[in-house]
């Protein structure tokens, strides 16, 4: 891993052209399973990558944050060819099997670590070796990408830091959407495997998930950010939602990155397993 130092203003880059703004999407990914099965949440990602180049501009550049890159401090992914990651075990060879090649994209790396400023207004690092895609990256991005010719950018997520630092950092993303930058957040609202039913239907959850999901879809309509960072003052009933918080963390990212005058809409608001809320989200 390396780190550059001096700052860079939006209008010095060099690598990403200006474009219209591009939307906002949180993704619920749930089950590594739903990027081979044949299920509604794969086919919309399908749908949805298919209204880039028509009803949205087409990105640039894909700009993932994912529930599964916890660092210490921020990191970025530079590398020119970042690795298809199966962080999972349990299921069946196929999606072992699965590889998702997209580029990397060094030089807008290199820039947006430059670009966005962690505490104390030190840069993002640049990992050129340590990450790649994982599969809150690659499982969603496959179905909606699947030519793989759009360079792909990880940022992790500083795990010891409380969500208002989170929320800061990533309000900082906001000016790359009108660089070609598709911010796409990949977690759960809901997110408590071990609670999980293996049975339960679609339309099935837990009282306490339908509430979390439920309150939370509400903050997100009402453009409540300030409800969204404090979470955790819902108790019991965030305990619940997230036993540990990386698959919730996400959504601020992608909420930190919208104007209040951008109104969300919701997609795949069914459940997995009775305890994984799949609600997604597209601003723009």
């Amino acid at each position: 891993m390396t780190e550059t130092t001096s700052a860079l203003a939006l209008d010095d880059f060099t690598s990403l052209e200006k474009s219209d703004r591009m939307p906002v999407l949180f993704v619920g990914h749930g089950s590594p399973m739903n990027a081979i099965g044949d299920n509604e949440y794969r086919r919309s990602w399908q749908e949805l990558g298919a209204a880039f180049g028509s009803q949205y501009p087409p990105p640039q550049l894909v700009l993932c944050i994912s529930a599964h890159w916890l660092t210490e401090g921020w990191w970025v992914t530079g590398m020119a060819q970042p690795r298809t990651i199966h962080d999972f075990g349990g299921f069946p060879q196929e999606l072992f099997d699965q590889q998702y090649p997209a580029p990397g994209a060094p030089a807008a790396a290199r820039e947006i670590s430059r670009f966005v400023r962690q505490r104390a207004s030190a840069p993002l690092g640049v990992d050129l070796d340590a990450w790649g895609l994982d599969h809150g990256a690659w499982s969603v991005l496959q179905p909606m990408f699947p030519a793989a010719d759009i360079p792909v950018v990880q940022l992790s997520m500083d795990y010891s830091r409380p969500p208002s630092d989170h929320y800061a950092l990533a309000k900082q993303l906001k000016g790359l959407r009108e660089r070609g930058v598709l911010i796409v957040g990949s977690g759960n609202i809901v997110h408590n495997l071990r609670q999980a039913q293996r049975g339960a239907a679609g339309h099935q959850a837990y009282d306490w998930a339908l509430e979390f999901d439920q309150t939370t879809g509400g903050y997100i309509q009402q453009g409540n950010l300030d409800a969204l960072q404090n979470f955790q003052k819902l108790g019991q009933l965030a305990l619940m939602a997230h036993p540990t918080h990386e698959h919730y963390l996400p959504l601020l990212y992608a909420a930190a990155a919208v104007d209040s005058s951008e109104a969300p809409r919701f997609f795949n608001t069914s459940f997995q397993f009775g305890s994984i809320s799949m609600r997604s989200v597209i601003w723009g």
